[in-house]
């Protein structure tokens, strides 16, 4: 293995991992309310993009980093999609 690929696979580890307490903050609370649905949306469809790129070079640091990243951000946009309708009560709010 050459020095690049170990580059890449520890990009690929750190920007994949990087999005695990987001998966784990929002399923746990359900709170999305901070989490943009444009973004998510643009960003998920990219790594998509970005895994179909690497399956045409056969080049695994791209495959494994985006399918697992892919995998995250669907379920952070998903969860968005199904709580994300709902309006959060505000604290001082007067209760009927």
């Amino acid at each position: 293995m050459l020095a690049q690929d170990y580059i890449g696979y520890a990009a690929a580890t750190l920007t994949t991992l990087s999005f695990v307490p987001q998966a784990v903050l929002t399923l746990k609370t359900r709170n999305v309310s901070g989490i943009s649905l444009g973004m998510y949306s643009c960003f998920t469809l990219g790594v998509a993009l970005w895994l179909i790129y690497g399956i045409g070079l056969g080049e695994w640091p791209i495959i494994v980093a985006n399918a697992v990243t892919l995998s995250l951000a669907s379920t952070i946009l998903f969860t968005k999609l199904r709580y994300g309708r709902r309006t959060p009560a505000h604290p001082g709010a007067a209760r009927e």
